[in-house]
C-alpha cells in the first residue's frame, strides 16, 4: 500500500516557494566559497535584525549539527549540558553533541509537555550524580556548563517569555550558558513568541530553524555571544559543516526573512494543528500552541490510521502525533478528520 506523509512530519512537506525563488535569483555567477560571499552576509543580517542581535551566524544543512556544534562551543569535554528529558539533543540525535563536543555529557530534567521544570534545576549534595546548576562539582560525573531548551517544544508546546525567563536567569546566575534549538522557533514565534526576548535574556547560541518550517536543508547557528567565534570556522570544518558554496543554505533565509514566509507559513501550520484538534475525534495529549498534534491511540486504531493509507509516528510519551506544514491545506486536515472519526 502506497502511504501518504501528509502528518508525518514537518519534514516532508516541500519547499515553499518563497524559498525556491531566493534560492533560483542566487544561483547565478560566481561568488566566493564557505560563507565569505554577499549572500551569506545578506542572510546574516536579516537574522540579525530578526533577533535584534549582535550576532555571528553560520549555516548548515541540519539541525542535528546545528545543535552539536552550537553545544561544543558551550561545553568541555568533561562537562554536560542540561536539557529535558525528552529533548530532540537527547532522544534523537545518537549522541552527536558528545561526538561533536569530544565526550560533553547530557543531564535530563523532566517537564509536562517538553517544557522543562525549573525546580528541577537546583541539584544536592546528597546527589552529586545528579548533578545541577549548584551542586558542588564532583570528581566523577561531568558538570553541568550549559543549559539547552527546545521552543517550540518536542509536544508542540511553546514556552511563553516569562517562562523562558525563569529558566534562564538562574542559568545565567550560576555563570553557565544557554542554547535554544529553535528548530520549530519560526511555529513559536508565530504562536506569539517574541524572538527577539533571547537575546535580552541572555542566550549565547540560538539555532533557527529553516527545514522544518518549509525550507530546503538549511538551519542557522546565531552565536549571540561573540566570545565563542573563536576558531569558529575551524571548528566547523573539523566537524565536516563548512560547507563550499554555502550561498545554498544562505538564500533560502533571504527569501522567507524578506517576505515575512518565515512566520506566515508557520502560522498556516499552527492554524492547521488547531483545526485538526479541534475536530479530533481521540483525545488530545498535550496542549496545541504550535504545529503538533499528539492523541492518545491504541495500537488497533493506529494500525486501522495505517490500513486506511496514512503514515503517523507513535511518539516519545507514547501519544501519536500528527504534524502541519506550510503546504498542509484544511481539505486535507477534513479528510484526515473523517478517517479517524471512521476509526474511532
Amino acid at each position: 500500500m502506497s502511504h501518504r506523509y501528509d502528518f508525518a512530519s514537518d519534514n516532508t512537506a516541500p519547499a515553499m516557494p518563497e524559498v525556491v525563488d531566493a534560492f533560483m535569483r542566487f544561483n547565478t555567477g560566481f561568488c566566493a566559497s564557505y560563507g565569505d560571499d554577499e549572500v551569506c552576509e545578506k542572510a546574516a543580517d536579516l537574522l540579525r535584525e530578526l533577533l535584534d542581535a549582535d550576532a555571528a551566524v553560520r549555516f548548515v544543512s541540519s539541525g542535528t549539527a546545528a545543535n552539536a556544534l552550537s553545544l561544543a562551543a558551550l561545553a568541555q569535554p568533561h562537562e554536560a549540558v542540561i536539557a529535558h528529558e525528552h529533548a530532540h539533543i537527547v532522544t534523537d540525535e545518537a549522541g552527536a553533541p558528545g561526538f561533536f563536543g569530544a565526550g560533553i555529557g547530557l543531564i535530563t530534567l523532566p517537564g509536562p509537555s517538553g517544557k522543562i521544570d525549573p525546580s528541577g534545576l537546583a541539584g544536592t549534595p546528597q546527589k552529586p550524580d545528579k548533578a545541577r546548576l549548584h551542586s558542588p562539582d564532583h570528581v566523577h560525573v561531568q558538570p553541568a556548563a550549559a543549559l539547552s531548551i527546545t521552543n517550540a517544544t518536542e509536544y508542540g508546546t511553546v514556552y511563553s517569555e516569562a517562562e523562558v525567563a525563569a529558566i534562564a536567569a538562574p542559568v545565567k546566575a550560576a555563570g553557565r550558558t544557554l542554547h535554544l534549538d529553535g528548530a520549530r522557533l519560526a511555529n513559536a514565534a508565530a504562536a506569539g513568541f517574541d524572538v527577539k526576548c533571547l537575546a535580552r535574556l541572555g542566550f549565547d547560541v540560538v539555532v533557527l530553524g529553516g527545514t522544518k518550517v518549509g525550507s530546503t536543508p538549511t538551519e542557522a547557528i546565531m552565536f549571540l555571544n561573540r566570545g565563542l567565534e573563536r576558531r569558529l570556522g575551524a571548528r566547523m570544518k573539523h566537524a565536516g559543516q563548512l560547507v563550499s558554496k554555502a550561498r545554498f543554505l544562505a538564500a533560502p533565509w533571504i527569501g522567507m526573512l524578506e517576505t515575512g514566509a518565515w512566520t506566515a507559513r508557520a502560522a498556516h501550520a499552527n492554524a492547521m494543528a488547531k483545526r485538526l484538534a479541534d475536530a479530533m475525534p481521540f483525545r488530545v495529549a498535550h496542549p496545541v500552541q504550535a504545529n503538533g498534534v499528539f492523541v492518545e491511540m491504541d495500537d488497533a486504531a493506529h494500525e486501522r490510521l495505517r490500513q486506511a493509507g496514512w503514515h503517523t509516528y507513535r511518539f516519545i510519551d507514547g501519544s501519536v502525533r500528527f504534524m502541519c506544514s506550510w503546504v498542509t491545506m484544511p481539505e486535507t486536515v477534513d479528510e484526515m478528520v473523517a478517517t479517524l472519526r471512521a476509526i474511532a
